[in-house]
């Protein structure tokens, strides 16, 4: 069966418009340039928090527009950056004076685009800054680690210290300390939407894909033959390592499907991961598990852990209500 979308050109759009009629009472949808904005009003020099992603990482970022998270929210072409046109109407739209902080991925057009609209904000009087997600432990170089888990985790940490009162520089400052404690990885399997090569890209039935990006970048072919513990722990223990994860460190633990992956599968995946955070003598503090951070209709899940410390549980138990996100 084909994708159920229409014409390429009108799908985000028409998508948008669902979006809106689906949550009138949380967001309210701006075409031409295209961003989502919160309904709840903010009080008046409120740090403002926006995000911007290509379409196809659905609930990200537009999901996360609301009450004590997003302020604004620009979609993209899919797998493609918002422009500084969109990002800079938002900037105009949620300012409420207190400054302007974006929460953006690792990948050069939208660091790029994100860069262009905080120089005419501050050409402009608004004082704007970004912070970088780059929590993918699969690419050994810091500087060049994608984004993943971690941008959802960071839109809600820096929504919350907004919301709370914190200023821009407080709020920059401990959403750079929850990304720096954040470690993710990502594995594919055989369910694949994207756009690839050919019949050839298929994986064998005992094959997964280690490291995938959230655009269709490949990761490296594994053969598992022991069943989703050994998924498990290829995923896992490189993000342990990384940070390095401590005995007794409490965790918030995301575990996010591409898009193409059951619900009944995530949970076989959670309780394996759970076995193994045991056995380290992690705690896992909160949780996620659903699709929080997609691809298309990719099969797969990203796993992101964040080290949490009083601060950083406190800002994420803060109310919150967006479409995806509401406690």
């Amino acid at each position: 069966m084909q994708s159920l979308t229409n014409k390429p050109g009108s799908a985000i759009t028409q998508s948008l418009r669902g979006m809106a009629l689906s949550h009138p009472d949380t967001i309210k949808v701006h075409f031409d340039p295209d961003f989502v904005e919160r309904l709840a009003p903010a009080r008046s020099g409120k740090v403002a928090v926006i995000s911007g992603s290509g379409s196809g990482h659905e609930p990200l970022p537009i999901g996360y527009v609301g009450l004590g998270m997003l302020d604004a929210a620009c979609p993209g072409p899919i797998f493609t950056s918002p422009s500084p046109v969109q990002l800079l109407a938002a900037v105009h739209s949620v300012d409420h004076g207190g400054g302007v902080l974006f929460v953006v991925k690792n990948y050069a057009g939208g660091v790029l685009n994100t860069e262009l609209t905080i120089e005419i904000a501050l050409q402009e009087g608004i004082d704007a800054r970004y912070v970088l997600v780059n929590d993918d432990v699969s690419i050994p170089k810091v500087a060049n680690r994608r984004g993943l888990g971690a941008s959802a985790l960071a839109c809600k940490i820096a929504g919350a210290a907004a919301e709370s009162g914190y200023t821009l520089a407080a709020a920059e400052e401990v959403t750079r300390r929850a990304i720096a404690s954040s470690r993710s990885m990502g594995v594919g399997t055989n369910v694949n939407t994207l756009p690839r090569n050919g019949p050839n890209d298929n994986l064998a039935d005992d094959s997964i894909e280690l490291g995938v990006g959230i655009h269709g970048e490949p990761g490296e072919v594994r053969s598992v033959s022991k069943g989703m513990p050994e998924i498990v722990d290829l995923i896992v223990h490189p993000i342990l390592h990384d940070l390095p994860f401590a005995s007794g460190d409490r965790v918030l633990l995301l575990i996010s499907g591409m898009g193409g992956t059951p619900p009944l599968e995530l949970y076989l995946f959670s309780e394996a991961i759970h076995e193994l955070l045991a056995a380290h003598h992690l705690r896992v503090e909160r949780q996620l598990i659903g699709n929080y951070l997609t691809c298309l209709g990719r099969g797969g899940y990203t796993i992101t852990l964040m080290r949490l410390d009083d601060e950083l549980l406190q800002l994420w138990d803060a109310p919150v209500h967006t479409p995806v996100l509401h406690w």
